[in-house]
């Protein structure tokens, strides 16, 4: 069976998206699922709490060195960038203390990035509401490397359109859905 990761990035109303997403996906997950939401230092550890408590699935903040396990939610923890890194085909979380980028730390961009150098047989990028442009350049650059599938929320359900319309732009190939069909979207993409 072919290994895959969920690879999601998000900013201004996030948490409230995740909160329609991660309850949703299914106790058997066959895969990790890594979040980078923007948020303040102090604050990811109780966005994965308030998550843990509503899913079915075990959402951690992410925790250096930490191995990467199927089935285990990991929100980037604020303040440090997250990257994956492989070493004898297992993957650890290892965060970085490198300037802000897209002026925001964690940068989804980083950990796309990290991903290109992964032994993931697919990832999927999923791009939610947020300010900016954080996960397009890195995701373009993960796409000339890696087999990836990419969803965007759409506009009708966003808060803020900025992150999503920014894949858009990069002429990618992408399905756009909308928040409630999001999590069904993943579960199917798992289980080709």
């Amino acid at each position: 069976m072919s290994k895959k990761i969920v690879a999601i990035a998000c900013s201004t109303g996030g948490p409230r998206a995740l909160q329609e997403i991660i309850p949703k996906l299914p106790a058997n997950l066959n895969s990790p699922v890594i979040v980078v939401q923007h948020m303040p230092d102090g604050f990811t550890k109780s966005l994965a709490d308030r998550l843990n408590t509503m899913s079915d699935l075990e959402v951690l903040e992410s925790v250096d060195g930490e191995l990467i396990k199927e089935g285990i939610v990991y929100i980037a923890k604020a303040g440090k960038h997250l990257n994956i890194i492989n070493d004898k085909n297992n993957h650890y979380i290892l965060h970085s203390d490198e300037a802000l980028r897209e002026g925001v730390k964690p940068c989804a961009n980083y950990m796309y990035e990290s991903l290109v150098k992964c032994k993931y047989d697919e990832i999927i990028c999923v791009v939610l509401t947020g300010m900016g442009a954080d996960g397009a350049e890195g995701i373009s650059k993960l796409a000339l490397e890696k087999n990836i599938k990419i969803l965007i929320q759409d506009e009708e359900s966003s808060i803020v359109y900025g992150m999503p319309g920014s894949i858009i732009k990069k002429k990618l190939d992408f399905e756009i859905c909308n928040l409630n069909s999001i999590s069904n979207r993943i579960t199917e993409l798992l289980e080709d």
